[in-house]
């Protein structure tokens, strides 16, 4: 196996302002990353920094081979505006944007590969549905089914489980392991330590800096997660002050 993405004393923030640094090491091609730790302690950030969407203030970020069009990012829940008149079928046509171009036209072979994608997720007959309509974990699936249409090398997924529920939890798993099989890199931050452990080898548990880069038993123990939160804290009462 072979580095697809190297970390060099990366630090990203905003407005001048390190959310997290220190971030050294690499996610080999075809890995399955998870990302861990307290609520702002930098996961977010990195996920936008490797979607292309923040440039590091320091250190380096690089790719292997890796373009922004082999990218599928999945943001979390909270960034998918629920209200904007669309339907699933066109939330998950934009999928396949980057590979059709937005001005081309769409196909018979793009439309069944659309209602084969929301098929796959548990969705199918939705497609004329308005997303509004959409419970959290069937638009999580829809989301999933976008990024199937994608068809991407690296696949980045920000909290993909938050409000769903369990079933849903087990079919997506299900998709992000044959993502594995066929060679995908995967990188996802994850809040349920026991999924984690159960499908994630290697996690990077970061609470403004890495606490802990390694597989994912010997990353997740109490002694980590404990300096994670503290470390987090620490830095909340400090720019409260």
């Amino acid at each position: 196996m072979t580095a697809l993405i190297r970390f060099d004393n990366l630090a990203l923030g905003y407005d001048g302002h390190a959310v997290v640094s220190g971030i050294d090491g690499a996610v080999e091609r075809g890995g399955m990353l998870a990302v861990a730790g307290p609520n702002g302690g930098g996961k977010s950030t990195l996920m936008k920094a490797l979607a292309g969407r923040l440039r590091p203030m320091s250190g380096s970020l690089a790719f292997d081979g890796v373009h922004r069009k082999d990218i599928a990012y999945l943001p979390q829940a909270a960034d998918v505006d629920r209200t904007f008149p669309l339907s699933v079928f066109d939330l998950v046509s934009a999928g396949a944007w980057r590979s059709a171009g937005i001005f081309s036209g769409f196909g018979r072979k793009r439309t069944d590969a659309v209602h084969a994608a929301l098929s796959a997720v548990g969705l199918g007959g939705r497609g004329n549905a308005a997303i509004g309509t959409l419970s959290g974990g069937q638009l999580q699936r829809a989301l999933f089914a976008r990024l199937m249409l994608q068809d991407a090398r690296l696949i980045l997924l920000d909290e993909p489980f938050t409000a769903v529920d369990e079933a849903t939890t087990r079919d997506l798993m299900a998709l992000i392991g044959r993502w594995r099989a066929e060679g995908r890199t995967i990188v996802a931050v994850l809040h349920d330590l026991d999924l984690i452990r159960a499908h994630f080898p290697e996690t990077l548990l970061v609470s403004r800096g890495p606490v802990a880069w390694c597989a994912s038993e010997q990353a997740l123990t109490a002694d980590n997660l404990l300096a994670a939160r503290r470390i987090c804290d620490a830095a909340s009462h400090s720019a409260a002050a």
